[in-house]
């Protein structure tokens, strides 16, 4: 599954098609997209996992799901969910969930939960965290209404870099560990988008899918673990549990 800022990469790898006009529209989606077919992309948008494709009266919200790709003014050999025809060019996605977003995005959506937008709000998001005190942080991580864009890999790394337990209960964090899951949490996603453009994102992994410690030269342990049921990779020696 794509994660926040895999979906920023989208958006700005599609922006030679942003005020074009849609001349072709089809894909096996169950939802009827002719209605756009002449219609011009105002602008393409991300929130979280959701890629926004925006008309003047309308947006397709996509979903990559857990197996959901794209391709840009190619065809993979499977049929698309969705494909955009444009006089120079194509936009095909597949093995997505493609819906209509009713309303302005601006209404729909807290682009202040974001962590890759500009509107982030961090005190918004201790906040939040601070209302559900029981809550595991690996859960609480994962949490769209929190954290929008973060997925298991992001979760991961950032409780490897803050050293906390992913078991720690929220309500148990010091001040000072709530703050850093916070900020780290958006730092980790930029620093994601930065490698996953420049293709070295996995070399830079610490603790996802790792089988040592590069603090402790000790064992990484591999748990599936809270209401998520996610792989979690974490250190029993330096993440401390709260």
């Amino acid at each position: 599954m794509p994660e926040g800022p895999s979906i920023v990469i989208l958006k700005e790898a599609v922006k030679a098609f942003e005020k074009k006009k849609v001349i072709s529209i089809g894909g096996n989606t169950k939802i009827d997209v002719k209605p756009l077919e002449g219609k011009k992309i105002i602008a393409f948008k991300s929130w979280g996992k959701h890629f926004l494709i925006c008309f003047k009266d309308a947006t397709l919200c996509i979903h990559f799901l857990l197996f959901g790709s794209y391709r840009i003014n190619e065809k993979k050999d499977s049929p698309p969910r969705l494909q955009l025809g444009f006089a120079k060019g194509e936009l095909n996605f597949y093995a997505c969930s493609v819906q209509f977003l009713e309303g302005n995005p601006d209404n729909v959506y807290d682009w202040s939960g974001d962590v890759m937008n500009d509107k982030w709000d961090a005190r918004k998001a201790k906040a939040k965290l601070k209302a559900q005190p029981s809550t595991l942080v690996c859960d609480a991580l994962l949490d769209q209404n929190i954290f929008a864009g973060v997925g298991n890999i992001i979760k991961n790394e950032v409780l490897y870099r803050i050293k906390v337990h992913p078991k720690s209960k929220v309500g148990k964090l010091p001040p000072a560990k709530l703050t850093a899951l916070v900020n780290e949490a958006r730092n980790y996603s930029f620093d994601f988008l930065e490698w996953k453009k420049a293709y070295v994102l996995r070399k830079h992994w610490l603790a996802h899918t790792k089988k040592t410690c590069p603090r402790c030269d000790l064992p990484i342990k591999k748990e599936y673990m809270g209401k998520t049921g996610r792989r979690t990779f974490f250190c029993k020696n330096c993440q401390v549990r709260f």
